[in-house]
């Protein structure tokens, strides 16, 4: 497979992890480059990790949680979509907010934006495709668009204020959803 096959895998793969990025980015108000690095590095890792995992996986894995991967990619994204637009409503100082970039929401988070480089890496093993360059691309990718996303939110929420963490919800939501009619 060539290098701008991968490319193109990756920036695909990562759509997700980029939008995601922008909400979380637009209510995370601190002026540090760690919730970026934080959050980048997450779903960088899970990027780079799921297909390893559905390559070395092959078929078992996959044809068992096959049929209902979508489903736990919507509701980990609902679950924080959901979250997000709870805290958009309320008015609360910022100290009192939960920061996406760590803990369980990092962790789920990171699984609902990766769940489709498992399948990846399972028809890269089919295909007979060494795994390691392909999901290190993925991985150094998806990195590089999370940062871009939470600078990108940032940017968004010196604008529209607290409307920025709704609707930062609302996009988890969306896409949560999208995942699940691809797939129905």
């Amino acid at each position: 497979m060539d290098l701008i096959t991968i490319i193109f895998v990756a920036v695909g793969l990562s759509v997700d992890a980029f939008s995601v990025a922008i909400g979380i980015g637009a209510v995370n108000t601190k002026r540090s480059w760690v919730p970026v690095l934080r959050l980048a590095a997450a779903f960088g890792l899970f990027q780079f990790a799921m297909p390893i995992a559905g390559w070395l996986a092959g078929l078992t894995i996959v044809n068992i949680i096959g049929d209902f991967d979508h489903w736990i990619a919507f509701v980990l994204l609902a679950f924080i979509g959901g979250k997000m637009i709870w805290d958009g409503c309320k008015n609360e100082s910022e100290e009192g907010k939960a920061d996406q970039t760590r803990g369980l929401p990092l962790l789920l988070l990171s699984i609902a934006t990766s769940i489709d480089a498992l399948a990846v890496g399972f028809s890269f093993s089919i295909l007979k495709v060494s795994i390691l360059f392909p999901a290190a691309i993925i991985g150094i990718v998806c990195f590089l668009m999370t940062a871009i996303g939470m600078i990108f939110g940032k940017a968004l929420a010196k604008y529209f204020g607290k409307k920025v963490e709704i609707f930062g919800g609302v996009v988890l939501i969306v896409i949560g959803v999208k995942i699940l009619i691809d797939h129905l």
